[in-house]
């Protein structure tokens, strides 16, 4: 009989076995951390931190890693704060059957976010532990001109949420909440 792992399960035999072993108890850690949501951001914010001081202390500058890292996190922020089904297609698919009436756009929806947080947290979190990883590999410290790449991911950054915000206002919708809304009484 094959020697067990920790919690009695039979030993892999082949690699397909193994990396079926190791994604299962990857998931299933993963999915521990569903409820623990401060805690989940602040490692995130260390992952950071820790790959910023990284960045700064070792020889090379990995500035190509940097910039990747910041396209994917800019691309994962923007489906972050975007509905899930944007208004504007819906406006115009003007071919299909009415469903109600009179249509009334001050109709109050919820909003749903086209990615959820946790799986907003759970691609942050592969794509920094990844980019610490690549710091590790001398080959991928390509040299570059910086400042090129700064600006333009500046330029990227700004025009992309210039219209993020364009259409958060066209659209009326506001993609975070502290909790839910509370009414006073109006004593006139």
């Amino acid at each position: 009989m094959p020697t067990t792992i920790d919690e009695g399960l039979p030993a892999p035999h082949n690699f397909a076995s193994f990396t079926t072993l190791v994604s299962r108890k990857y998931q299933n850690l993963i999915e521990r951390t569903i409820s623990f949501i401060p805690q989940r951001w602040a490692f995130v914010g260390f992952l950071f931190f820790f790959y910023i001081v990284r960045v700064s202390l070792s020889s090379g500058g990995w500035y190509v890693i940097t910039y990747a890292l910041g396209i994917f996190l800019l691309t994962r922020f923007i489906a972050f704060l975007s509905p899930k089904w944007d208004p504007e297609l819906e406006e115009d698919s003007g071919d299909s059957l009415p469903t109600t009436l009179n249509r009334n756009d001050d109709e109050a929806k919820p909003f749903i976010r086209r990615l959820p947080e946790f799986l907003f947290w759970h691609s942050i979190f592969k794509a920094l532990f990844i980019s610490i990883f690549c710091t590790f590999i001398p080959f991928l410290d390509l040299p570059v001109f910086w400042p090129i790449l700064l600006l333009y991911f500046i330029i990227i950054f700004s025009v992309t949420m210039k219209k993020q915000i364009k259409h958060m206002i066209k659209y009326k919708y506001i993609p975070f909440t502290v909790g839910k809304k509370t009414y006073t009484k109006n004593n006139n």
